[in-house]
């Protein structure tokens, strides 16, 4: 199995062909073919596949560093990789036979969870119908995730409480159809159009119920699959983190050569853009810090076999959201000292400050996810659903 030192390596040897196609996925609002191609050659798809699939299944920590190297390089091959990896933690949830259909070797799952599909039972499975946005990573997708209640004539069909009741499903991708739509200001190149299903067909085995982790797949008995949902939302995080590293680099890159128009002394030379770049480094450093460290104690909490509590979860979700506001305020510094050069094309300053803005609006890791965090903290019944998971 690789280590994260050879993870890296391989990182690097790709880096050229990300370089390359960078901004044709800027320009036409998708991951270019070639750079899909060489990440799955890579086996980069594959970093939380089981082993029984031809997977890594390596530590969320090796994982999530991966995914913030080709961050470093570019925020649109990052995001359609983490996008990808993430929903491979949604696999355990299916049945063995299922989970080898969706997630097999050369499997490439994305999705989206709101708003909820319909799901009509028909023999043999379901006809799936309806319309998502944000499905990052769509044109290069063998299956589409997400959730759907089902309809029986016509009218959602409940469970218990009088709830609709929820089901996981996964669609091939054939079967759907991309919306051309995704028209933002930053992420341009996650390619996160929206995704169309009219009485698309699976088969009942590819619909689970949707409910906390009780009985994962037979592939998935190690303790990565213990962490259940959280390691896919940490994967959002770390294309915040490469976004910022690369941000302060070239800003200091700049600040060695430039002087201000209509001025005498360089940027390198003055005291408040060293103070601004110091703070900067110190607000990613210590976040990344903090994150890293949260999911490494999480990570020996599942070897252990140990219940991951809300306790822990609600540590997770506020290391999440920590990094990724740390990051944005960190690229906001960039932001200002770079000045004039911080709005030119010739420079990746505005892509930096639009991807990382973009970045802070995820529903799972926003600023409003602190909220949550805090009525944990006093003792309240927090309400963010997905720490029932």
């Amino acid at each position: 199995m690789p280590t994260i030192d050879s993870l890296l390596k391989t990182v690097r040897e790709i880096e050229p062909i990300i370089r390359r196609y960078a901004p044709a996925a800027e320009l036409d609002r998708k991951l270019a073919v070639p750079v899909a191609k060489a990440m799955q050659e890579a086996g980069l798809y594959r970093l939380w596949r089981p082993r029984a699939f031809g997977g890594f299944e390596v530590e969320p920590v090796a994982g999530l560093r991966v995914i913030e190297e080709i961050s470093r390089i570019d925020s649109a091959a990052g995001w359609n990789l983490q996008i990808a990896v993430a929903h491979d933690m949604f696999a355990p949830w299916f049945g063995d036979q299922a989970a080898q259909e969706i997630f097999g070797f050369d499997a490439i799952p994305v999705g989206s969870f709101n708003p909820v599909r319909k799901a009509v039972p028909v023999a043999g499975g379901y006809r799936i119908s309806g319309r998502t946005g944000f499905v990052s990573g769509a044109h290069h997708a063998t299956a589409f995730l997400g959730f759907a209640n089902i309809h029986d004539d016509g009218q959602p069909r409940l469970g218990a409480g009088g709830v609709p009741e929820m089901l996981l499903i996964a669609v091939p991708a054939s079967e759907a159809e991309i919306v051309d739509n995704w028209n933002t200001m930053g992420m341009r190149g996650s390619g996160s159009h929206d995704v169309e299903m009219k009485d698309a067909f699976i088969p009942e085995h590819w619909a689970v119920p949707w409910g906390p982790l009780e009985k994962p797949g037979s592939a998935y008995q190690g303790p990565l699959y213990r962490l259940t949902v959280w390691p896919a939302i940490a994967a959002l995080v770390s294309p915040a983190l490469g976004i910022a590293r690369t941000a302060v680099d070239e800003a200091i890159a700049l600040i060695t050569q430039k002087t201000p128009a209509f001025g005498t002394k360089t940027l390198r030379n003055q005291a408040l853009v060293q103070s601004q770049l110091a703070r900067a480094e110190a607000k990613l450093g210590a976040a990344r810090a903090y994150f890293y460290g949260v999911f490494e104690e999480a990570w020996q909490e599942a070897v252990a076999a140990k219940p991951i509590t809300l306790a822990l979860k609600a540590k997770m979700q506020l290391a999440m959201t920590h990094a990724v506001l740390e990051c944005a305020a960190a690229v906001d510094l960039i932001h200002e000292i770079a000045g004039a050069s911080g709005i030119r094309e010739e420079y990746a300053f505005s892509k930096h400050f639009r991807d990382i803005h973009v970045i802070t609006q995820h529903g799972f890791i926003n600023a409003a996810k602190l909220e949550p965090v805090g009525q944990i903290m006093l003792g309240l019944e927090p309400d963010w659903p997905f720490f029932r998971f």
